[in-house]
Parts: C-alpha cells; sequence; structure tokens
C-alpha cells in the first residue's frame, strides 16, 4: 500500500482567541490512512515532505514509531512545516485554519518503482487542493501503468477551493481515475461523471451508514452509535478500515463494518490517529459490532 499527501501540526483549543490552554498534535488525511492500515499489519509507504523544524520531525517520528515506511519521505530545508489551528465548539462543526508553507511535493519527489510495486495507491482531494497536484498525477499515472488499483476519497473543505466550479473540475478528473471511490453523500454532485462505470463507489452517509457497489451490486452497513470527542479524522479512519479489509479480501459489507469500527475508534479522543485500534484488538472488536 502507497499514499501520499500533506501532513501538518495541528493546534487544538476551544475559542482560541480566549483560551490558555491548547493540544498540539500531528494530522493529514493520508497519514491518518497510513498509521490506520499500518496498525492493521499492512505494509505502508507515505511520501510528503515537511520543513527541517520540529513540527516536520514530529511527524516522521510519529509515522516511523507506528511502521510506516518513510524513506521517501523528503525534508525541505529552505520551508517550515505547516499548521492547522482548529477551534472546538460545542455543537458545531469545528473551525479550521490552515497555515500553509512552501513545502509542496513536486513531480519529481514521486518513485514510480515503489508505486509500481503496490498492491494500492491512495490519495485525496485534501492533495488535489494543496498545490501538490502535479505530484499526485504523476503518481496516479504510474499506479496505472502499472496495473496498480488506484483509491481515491473525494475529501472536499470548502475552505480549501474558493471557486467551487474550479473544485468541481479537479476532482471530477480525479474521481474517475479511481478503481476505489470514497464519497460523502454531501460530496456526490461534485463528481457526477464518475459515479457511472464499473469502479467501486462507497458512499458515506455518516449515522445512517454507508453503502458501496461492486459488480453493479449494492451492499449497506449501519453506521456505529458510539460516544464521540471529536470526529476529525474519522473518515480517514474509515478509509484506512475499508481498504484493509479490501486488501484481505473480505466480502463488501464487512470492508463497511471495519471501515465504521476505525471511524468509532477515531472519533472517540481528541486525535484523528492516536486512538486507532491494532491487530490484536481488531478480532475481538469486530466481533462485537
Amino acid at each position: 500500500m502507497y499514499t501520499l499527501g500533506e501532513a501538518f501540526g495541528v493546534v487544538t483549543s476551544g475559542r482560541i482567541r480566549h483560551e490558555h490552554e491548547a493540544r498540539l498534535d500531528v494530522t493529514g488525511a493520508e497519514f491518518t490512512v497510513a498509521v490506520g492500515l499500518s496498525r492493521l499489519g499492512h505494509q505502508v509507504g507515505w511520501l510528503g515532505k515537511v520543513g527541517d523544524d520540529e513540527l516536520g520531525a514530529r511527524i516522521l517520528m510519529a509515522l516511523r514509531g507506528e511502521g510506516v515506511d518513510v524513506s521517501d519521505a523528503r525534508v525541505d530545508e529552505a520551508a517550515a512545516t505547516g499548521l492547522l489551528l482548529r477551534e472546538s465548539r460545542l455543537g458545531q462543526p469545528p473551525w479550521v485554519s490552515y497555515y500553509r508553507t512552501a513545502v509542496r511535493l513536486a513531480q519529481g519527489n514521486v518513485p514510480i518503482d515503489r508505486i509500481a510495486a503496490s498492491r494500492v495507491l491512495h490519495v485525496s482531494g485534501i492533495t488535489a487542493a494543496l498545490s501538490a497536484r502535479d505530484a499526485m498525477n504523476a503518481a496516479i499515472r504510474a499506479a496505472r501503468t502499472a496495473g496498480v488499483a488506484v483509491s481515491v476519497s473525494v475529501d472536499y473543505h470548502d475552505q480549501l477551493w474558493p471557486d467551487l466550479r474550479e473544485a468541481e473540475e479537479i476532482l471530477s478528473v480525479l474521481a474517475c481515475s479511481a478503481d476505489v471511490l470514497f464519497v460523502r453523500q454531501s460530496e456526490l454532485d461534485l463528481v457526477k461523471p464518475a459515479l457511472s462505470g464499473d469502479r467501486e463507489v462507497i458512499v458515506i452517509r455518516g449515522s445512517r451508514g454507508a453503502s458501496v457497489r461492486v459488480d453493479g451490486v449494492r451492499h449497506d452497513a449501519p453506521g456505529l452509535s458510539t460516544p464521540v470527542v471529536d470526529r476529525n479524522g474519522s473518515g480517514d479512519a474509515f478509509v484506512a478500515g475499508y481498504l484493509s479489509a479490501l486488501l484481505e479480501g473480505l466480502h463488501p459489507a464487512d470492508r463497511l463494518r471495519r471501515g465504521f469500527l476505525l471511524g468509532a475508534f477515531a472519533s472517540s479522543g481528541p486525535s484523528d490517529w492516536q486512538g486507532l485500534p491494532t491487530r490484536t484488538e481488531l478480532p475481538l472488536l469486530e466481533l462485537d459490532t
């Protein structure tokens, strides 16, 4: 399994202008997917670029500690690692402010041979929005040439796309490149051209469950009712759970259930990824769902 994208430091607090305490962590859409898969025993490579600073060191240290292969990762000595400010407000979606920098993956950073040796390449719409589009497209072309399955999570965030029409154009093309496509119910209109054809389309409806179309047959699974501390990261954790079950050849409905299980674990704590289950925990957890 191989993935690429941007990782950030993340500072989470209540109302930023008034709080005196905050929580520091690291995060990223593909970061969480990589950790989730690695904890379940899969070999995962992550390609990203960080600054030559403490946040960059923390990102790479966290991934190494989770068993993710970061040998392709790059450190940019001339730029700083990006940062998110996440404001958590009771009863409201979190407010997120992106402090982006000049740290960007380039097309020349993409290891064609490593991607060709993988079973699945996973990318997200966040990477498409964060100016790493050329690198992402190069990776997709490499996967296509080598017959490697391409997994895409639409992951639309309006803060990253000032122009909705541009988002529709770029995300539709990205979604059409997928063999496995993850799309939230609210994103369906953005990627209409990708909803036909023989690709595996997973539609995520949150508490109302999810469905997937495989070989023309629809499969459904209900969502899980579990305590929620912070939903950030739950969508990426769902992707990790689904892809894990896909790699293991499980039934489509079981793939959805594993996705919801990992999503529930991500939502149960303040970190996007630290609470994700291990392979040892997984059989008992799946028996309970």
